[in-house]
């Protein structure tokens, strides 16, 4: 009798560690020591906020989320890992 062993594969959403912003680059460390970076200008509400505002970013939900309180604003990481950004 033959029998087939099938594995499963678990898909593991990408945690961030530390998250940080320079030259208007917001770059993200995960939990798997990846280093992930992407322009403020793709999104709508980060493209017009001062450098100061996009600074004051914090990890949030258990490295889950990227969050600017005084924006209003908050970004996924499995999205910006995706590539989910909003402007072309």
């Amino acid at each position: 009798m033959n029998s087939t062993i099938v594995e499963k594969e678990t898909k593991v959403e990408p945690i961030a560690t530390k998250v940080w912003v320079e030259n208007r680059t917001v770059f993200i460390e995960l939990t798997d020591r990846r280093t992930v970076g992407f322009p403020a200008d793709r999104f709508k509400i980060l493209k017009n906020a001062t450098n100061d505002e996009l600074k004051k970013v914090e990890l949030r939900l258990d490295g889950y989320a990227l969050r600017w309180e005084d924006l209003d604003e908050d970004l996924t990481v499995s999205g910006i890992v995706s590539g989910n950004f909003q402007l072309a």
